[in-house]
């Protein structure tokens, strides 16, 4: 069984509460006024609700709520993938803070949480129907997610459906709608590359054709240039390979008085060996280096015609390749977009995914709005509309949403012969309020939330009905944790604990507090609910409740 503890300071009029909910049905009392709605705003602060600076206390610099919760294995399993550790068999702590500028902290199990966080953590902790829930009924979207839940679709699939299907669409329009204008670029882009494929530049070409120009237009300066060389290195009489070769000669004659010319001997041998070398290159290029005019021709010309294709374009000669290549890439996505074949069988599949997923949706809906008003109709003379029933009508849209192919419609028959109407035009207020309490009753059950908090739901109703709510509560609180701010002293009977909220003026300031009951106390506030101010009738009838 769960346990709920809130720890509030200094919001609206609570100075300071500390409050315990036990398991099973606490009911919670006290005088108009007293703050009984306020504690529930507190506890929808603390899960993420919206933060306001006149929450503060009078005179107070901040309003604070702290809370702490059993760890019910969804909640477990959302903490685990957003990051935040809880201990095995540890209760969770949520706290969260509003000063008088109005800015917020809030954290989980002491690290730092976003109200949002905050909010989708608490939508496994605590299932909150407050006074006006009957309001939702009239909506479409509201009846429409009610029925989802109950009946456990999951619609995911069918958004996901719907975006792809109107993604298609939208490129299908876009293509459509642009098609003159990419027709005119196509055509430009294939002129342009043809025009280039005739020169066919190479990625790396640039360098390499005006390295290979610079060698043909200065070839015979190249060959004077390696003769020469090779006659200063290689002349029979005054060569420098002769030089040195005599050099060498005189120092070894010398060495075996002088080790150390031995060793310059030895470099001076080297270096010949590297001058040989060099003279057998310089042969090589002075008899391979040939004038070729028709090649420097042919050179100018491409070069020539390389130039004029990047002034044309406007980019220097090197990136000339490039952008040739850019333009192929170009036109392949052009020519993609203007598959619209393709994009019309692309809009086909896609409308095909979302028709069988909103088919299953409408199955699994009607099958549920059956449940749904199987049960709602059996639980409508409990609370005193006999013979009363529902209807769930899924009515077909003109045209497919993202929610589905229907609009989902809550109609109600107030008594036995009278024709389902829309909620919404429902004149009686009464009506509408016990609706409401049987569809939380019965949606509750399902819902996977320990904690249920019922907000004043059986406004509007009394008698034999109040009993009815009361026993219904009980039930809940069987194997829920279930509070509910009441001001009917038949519902408040039926709480296996009681809890009463009082406004007391201290100091010259107010504050609200909360005590339990029990015993006479306990028969005194029903007493006082049933408005006998204490007299011996009121209390008789207090202990009559408590008794049945």
């Amino acid at each position: 069984m769960s346990w709920l503890r809130l720890a509030v300071r200094d919001f609206v009029i609570v100075r300071a509460l500390d409050l315990t909910l036990a398991p099973g049905f606490t009911a919670l009392t006290g005088e108009t006024g007293a703050g009984k709605s306020i504690l529930i705003d507190a506890l929808q602060l603390l899960l993420g609700g919206r933060a306001d600076a006149h929450v503060v206390r009078e005179g107070a610099a901040r309003a604070e709520v702290a809370g702490e919760f059993d760890v019910p294995a969804p909640a477990a399993a959302w903490l685990q993938d957003n990051g935040f550790d809880v201990p095995p068999d540890e209760p969770l702590l949520l706290r969260r803070t509003v000063d008088v500028q109005g800015r917020s902290r809030g954290w989980i199990n002491g690290s730092p949480a976003t109200a949002a966080q905050l909010r989708a953590l608490g939508e496994h902790l605590v299932d909150i129907h407050g006074q006006h829930a009957w309001q939702s009924l009239t909506r479409a979207d509201a009846v429409r997610e009610l029925l989802d839940r109950y009946g456990r679709i999951d619609t995911r699939p069918l958004r996901a459906a719907w975006d792809a299907w109107r993604s298609a669409l939208a490129t299908l329009e876009a293509a459509t709608a642009g098609q003159a204008a990419r027709d005119e670029e196509r055509d430009r882009l294939q002129w342009q590359i043809d025009e280039v494929a005739r020169l066919a530049p190479g990625d790396d070409e640039w360098d390499e054709l005006n390295q290979r120009h610079a060698r043909l237009t200065h070839a015979q300066t190249l060959i004077d240039a390696a003769r020469a060389a090779l006659a200063a290195l290689d002349d029979d009489e005054a060569g420098a390979t002769r030089a040195l070769a005599q050099a060498v000669h005189r120092l070894r004659e010398q060495q075996h008085i002088d080790p150390g010319l031995g060793a310059i001997a030895d470099v001076l041998e080297q270096a010949g060996a590297q001058i040989a070398d060099a003279c057998r290159d310089l042969q090589h290029h002075a008899q391979h280096t040939e004038l070729d005019p028709e090649a420097l021709a042919a050179l100018d010309e491409r070069l020539s015609r390389w130039l004029a294709l990047a002034r044309r374009y406007r980019c220097p000669p090197p990136e000339l390749p490039a952008r040739w290549h850019a333009w192929q890439t170009r036109l392949r996505e052009l020519e993609r977009v203007a598959d619209l074949d393709a994009l019309q069988a692309e809009v086909r599949r896609t409308q095909q995914a979302y028709q069988s997923a909103a088919q299953d949706v409408s199955r699994a809906r009607a099958a549920a709005a059956q449940r749904l008003r199987t049960a709602i109709t059996a639980m409508l003379p409990t609370l005193g509309m006999a013979g009363g029933r529902v209807e769930v009508r899924l009515e077909p849209l003109a045209e497919p949403q993202a929610s589905g192919l229907e609009r989902v419609e809550l109609l109600v028959a107030g008594h036995a012969g009278a024709t389902p109407r829309p909620v919404a035009k429902v004149a009686s207020g009464g009506e509408l309020s016990r609706l409401a309490l049987a569809i939380a009753v019965e949606t509750s059950q399902l819902g996977e939330a320990p904690t249920l908090i019922f907000d004043e739901v059986d406004s509007g109703i009394g008698g034999a009905v109040a009993h009815t709510v009361g026993r219904l509560m009980r039930r809940l609180g069987d194997d829920r944790q279930v509070l509910a701010v009441t001001h009917l002293a038949q519902v408040a009977a039926y709480a296996h604990h009681h809890l009463r909220v009082t406004k007391v003026h201290e100091g010259g300031a107010t504050h609200s507090d909360v005590e339990p009951l029990d015993g006479e106390a306990r028969v005194e506030e029903l007493a006082r609910m049933l408005g006998g101010s204490g007299s011996d009738v009121s209390l008789a009838h207090a202990r009559e409740l408590l008794q049945a």
